[in-house]
Formats: structure tokens, C-alpha cells, sequence
């Protein structure tokens, strides 16, 4: 079988990029509730990305919930995992879930410190009453609505949308 002549990648056309940066260390923690804190780091319209960072106590465990896209998770600190599965995310664990998964987040009792757990996810999320009643769905502009909303209440600092998108 003979292979056709590769593609002269220098002179195909460049895609636009909209190139940011943030440094989460800029940025502060805010507490949603339960001592749930998170960073939200970026929002992407043109993809339905967003970046955030949560930072869990010992023993935090979420409302089950569904993801409409897919959703990449790196450990800074600590250990975490689902009800659902048999792992036990730890520091330097990264895990990634299919779109359309449905699981319930849950810290382990025993850690000595906070959780801290850097999320790439696609879309959005619906959250679950523990009878299966739909509760609320959320999203990048919802999270990001949210903290910059708790930045101003909880540690004084404006923050503008167009900051993290």
C-alpha cells in the first residue's frame, strides 16, 4: 500500500486563538456553601470548557449529579472518589469521565487536610435530590456568575466576567 504525500502543515491557514492567562494564586477562594470552596478559571463560549477548582473538607460528599459532556479531574491534595466506582483519587491521580455519567462525589473521612481537585469539564451539570428529583443544573456562566458574585461578598475583590473568558 503506498501512503500519500503528507500535508505541508507550514503553509495550511492558522485557526484564531484567543490566548489568556490567569494565575489561580491571583484569584481567591470562595465558600459555596458546606465549606465547598472553588476557583473558577476559565470559561469558554466557544467550546463549552470551563476550568475550575475545588477545595473540599474531609468528608464532603456531593448531591449525586450528571455530566452532559466530559469532564477531566487532576488531585492536587488529598484523596476523593464516587460511590459509584471502586477508585480513590489521590495527589497526582487524574481521572476522566465519558459525557452523559452520573455520580456522586465523595471525600475520604479520614484526610488530614482539604481536598483540592482541578476540573476540565464540557457543558453542564444536572444535580440530583436523593430521591432522583432534579434539583439544578449549572454551568460554566453559572459557576462564574456565582463566584464572582461570593469574590465581592466573601473577600472584597471585583472580578469581571471578561477576566475568565
Amino acid at each position: 500500500m503506498e501512503l500519500p504525500e503528507p500535508l505541508n502543515i507550514t503553509t495550511l491557514p492558522e485557526t484564531s486563538l484567543e490566548s489568556g492567562h490567569v494565575n489561580h494564586n491571583d484569584l481567591p477562594w470562595v465558600d459555596q456553601g458546606f465549606g465547598i470552596e472553588m476557583k473558577i478559571l476559565r470559561v469558554c463560549d466557544a467550546t463549552g470548557h470551563w476550568i475550575i477548582m475545588n477545595r473540599f473538607p474531609p468528608g464532603t460528599q456531593l448531591p449525586t449529579h450528571r455530566h452532559s459532556g466530559a469532564v477531566t479531574a487532576y488531585t492536587l491534595q488529598g484523596k476523593w472518589g464516587y460511590l459509584e466506582s471502586d477508585f480513590t483519587a489521590t495527589a497526582g491521580s487524574v481521572i476522566f469521565e465519558p459525557a452523559n455519567t452520573a455520580h456522586t462525589l465523595k471525600v475520604a473521612d479520614d484526610n488530614t487536610e482539604p481536598t483540592i481537585v482541578f476540573f476540565t469539564i464540557v457543558g453542564s451539570l444536572i444535580h440530583f435530590t436523593e430521591d432522583g428529583t432534579i434539583w439544578g443544573i449549572s454551568d460554566g456562566h453559572t459557576q462564574l456568575a456565582e463566584y464572582i458574585r461570593l469574590a465581592k461578598e466573601q473577600a472584597g475583590v471585583d472580578i469581571t466576567s471578561a477576566q475568565l473568558l
